[in-house]
């Protein structure tokens, strides 16, 4: 069986490696978005329910009390959405996707989360609808849309600006290649870097190819405090991008990562320089059916020295959580799926636990 998480976690601070829990959401959710505030509280927004289907509910996490609190709802239920800090301390929550609308139910609508007020307020929508797609605040303060996926399916190649001033939106160039996925970073020079061939020049607004990772990267990716970029990988490797001579180094996984198991769900960047990587999935051949069950395994991975050391195990094992770095330090790992026993070839449920 699939369950979705409330629980939170977050790490003792660097040193421990020890996860301790926390208070839970008020909601279960995966695929949820978390944006940290000005204020140091934690927001996060929308997903997937079990019971509830899309959600629209969204909720306030405060460190020094280590308590959630419900705030306003959005306009609109979400999944595949995105989010984005803006200059002025609001929140921009844009795109995503609710089959329950019809057709494909692909979302453009983008609306601005107050903090002040705690309301939702519906913002300009975007040129096209999107989810599973890139959303990056650009350094004089407008927020790029970029690739994603729509009704049509594959990947769109189309991008476009958001403009908090005037809350509207207009495109700018278009991708070298369509792409499906919110993995990007905003690189120390400015340009934004979209995992597996897209780099964008904000003052041209102009998109150049780059080379491909020689084995497969994806999330999570992580700017690393040299510039260069960390992402996750499979059995073969992990990788590091360096954007000056844009050149891929491959090293090994962490020791958590098998054939049989991952444990990269979500990835972080500690105060200490190195980056937290947590949860996943591990396959078990179980008769009559293979099961996949999700993990709490965690590792820590060194840019100085491209190697990893295992760390504490959350208390939770978990899949598709967010993780978000607090300023005192510590990460707040929140909500995801917990699979126990689910078979890996058919729909049937396993009876086993985890």
């Amino acid at each position: 069986s699939i369950a979705l998480v409330a629980s939170t976690a977050i790490p003792a601070l660097a040193g421990s490696g020890g996860f301790n829990n926390t208070g839970s959401m008020n909601v279960a959710r995966v695929d949820h978005v978390a944006a940290l505030l000005a204020n140091g509280e934690v927001l996060v927004a929308g997903g997937l329910n079990a019971t509830s289907g899309y959600l629209a509910s969204a909720e306030l996490y405060n460190p020094s009390t280590g308590k959630w609190t419900l705030t306003g709802s959005m306009t609109a239920s979400r999944d595949g959405h995105d989010a984005v800090l803006l200059h002025n301390g609001q929140v921009l929550v844009a795109g995503g996707i609710n089959a329950t609308l019809g057709q494909c139910g692909t979302l453009a609508s983008a609306e601005l989360y107050n903090p002040s007020t705690g309301i939702w307020t519906a913002t300009g929508s975007m040129t096209t609808g999107r989810y599973d797609f890139v959303l990056t605040l650009l350094p004089n303060g407008e927020v790029l849309a970029a690739g994603g996926t729509n009704c049509g399916g594959g990947g769109l190649t189309s991008a476009e600006l958001y403009n908090p001033a005037t809350g509207t939106w207009t495109a700018t160039g278009s991708m070298t290649i369509g792409n499906e996925t919110n993995w990007a970073v905003l690189l120390q020079n400015g340009e934004v870097f979209v995992l597996n061939d897209n780099l964008y020049n904000p003052s041209t607004g102009t998109w150049t190819a780059t080379n491909r990772d020689p084995i497969f990267a994806h999330a999570p990716v992580v700017l690393l405090p040299n510039g260069e970029v960390y992402a996750a990988g499979t059995i073969q490797g992990d990788s590091v991008y360096e954007p000056s001579t844009a050149q891929w180094t491959n090293f090994a996984p962490p020791p958590c990562t098998t054939i049989h198991q991952s444990c990269e769900s979500a990835g972080a960047l500690l105060a200490t320089g190195k980056v937290l990587v947590a949860g996943g999935v591990t396959y078990v051949n179980a008769k009559p059916y293979p099961i996949e069950e999700t993990n709490a395994l965690a590792a820590l991975f060194d840019p100085s020295t491209l190697t990893w050391t295992a760390t504490g195990s959350m208390n939770k094992s978990r899949l598709g959580e967010t993780m978000t770095v607090l300023f005192n330090g510590q990460v707040l790992v929140a909500g995801g799926a917990h699979a126990c026993g689910r078979t890996a070839s058919s729909k049937r449920t396993s009876s086993s636990t985890c």
